[in-house]
């Protein structure tokens, strides 16, 4: 499920005790407590959460956008706190920053927005110009070196951001909520281009979302953000099959209010993990028991070239029944578990 990239486990960012207040009105308001978090290099790390969570707040203070008002945030083992100023700009050309609304300078080619940070990094023009058309080429509109922004496309606009980002030789790149702004086909397109710039290239992307979409394409591992705090960090895999926690239960399956109707019956959530979703398991247990149940929820996906999928059924009267059912479920080597919620 998602990045298959090996990452060599050493944390190129890591985040302890951190907490971020602002001033209010009315009083201080917390966007962030006591995020502990390590993100190792070379891996397709994201963060979801619903709005509010602290996601973009988070983001920003991995590179000292924001400074924390409590806690530490190391970069490549560098406590960014005790760096100077020339120091901490240093460490910011090693970090690239993707948004969802692009942020490109309009009044300036598709080139020279690539070129924009080479110039400020003193890089001569010759020597920027040649590094603007390559990445261009990398991400697939080096026909478009000339144009404006005004004259892309949302998916192109986005890949110029991308150029942009990768311009200084990254270790890592930010992504906030950088396909939100997209239609799903090119969605699909953009984050293609950022699993292939992180094979190809090895550099570390932190994708920030709230769409579980985004993460399940390409992310290795996650953390959940909610109400401000990480409310579970694990593989997507592992989320997905096993989540632990109420928000991770929320962006894994959504609930369903018209369920309300069927108070008082057990549920039974079943996850197909790649091997087995296209096994008749529900219909072979069905004819096992003699027992008809109803499906509430289902849900499949194709991920990485296998199916992924879940399904929650709303289990008979009988307790003993329901109880062999999910036996004879897990003896099919699948996770089922009983889930609240849904009645």
């Amino acid at each position: 499920m998602g990045s298959d990239t090996m990452s060599s486990g050493n944390p190129i960012i890591r985040i302890e005790g951190l907490s971020k207040t602002f001033q209010g009105v009315s009083g201080d308001i917390s966007a962030l407590e006591d995020i502990s978090l390590e993100i190792r290099e070379g891996e397709i790390f994201g963060i979801i959460g619903m709005s509010g969570a602290g996601k973009s707040t988070l983001v920003r203070c991995m590179n000292f956008l924001e400074k924390p008002t409590k806690g530490k945030v190391w970069f490549n083992g560098r406590d960014l706190s005790q760096l100077t100023k020339k120091e901490l700009y240093q460490i910011r050309r090693s970090i690239g920053m993707i948004f969802q609304q692009f942020n490109l300078l309009m009044q300036r080619t598709v080139a020279g927005n690539v070129c924009f940070p080479l110039e400020i990094a003193g890089v001569d023009k010759k020597a920027a110009a040649k590094r603007a058309e390559e990445l261009l080429t990398l991400v697939g509109i080096s026909d478009r070196a000339d144009s404006y922004p005004s004259q892309l496309s949302g998916g192109q606009r986005q890949r110029v951001a991308i150029a942009r980002a990768l311009a200084t030789n990254p270790r890592v790149l930010l992504c906030d909520e950088a396909t939100s702004a997209l239609d799903p086909s090119t969605t699909r397109g953009v984050l293609t281009l950022l699993r292939d710039i992180n094979r190809r290239l090895g550099i570390t992307i932190v994708v920030i979302t709230h769409q579980m979409k985004v993460i399940e394409e390409i992310c290795s591992r996650v953390a959940i953000l909610d109400s401000s705090h990480i409310a579970e960090v694990g593989s997507v895999e592992d989320i997905f099959t096993r989540p632990k926690t109420s928000a991770a239960r929320r962006l894994v399956f959504p609930e369903d209010p018209s369920m309300g109707k069927l108070s008082g019956t057990r549920c039974c959530r079943i996850v197909f993990n790649g091997n087995s979703a296209l096994e008749p398991v529900i219909a072979e247990m069905v004819l096992e028991f003699r027992q008809v149940v109803n499906i509430l929820f289902a849900d499949m996906k194709n991920i990485d070239g296998k199916a992924f999928g879940h399904i929650v059924i709303q289990l008979p009267d009988s307790g003993m029944v329901a109880d062999r059912m999910m036996e004879y479920v897990r003896s099919k080597g699948l996770t089922a578990e009983e889930v609240e919620g849904y009645v």
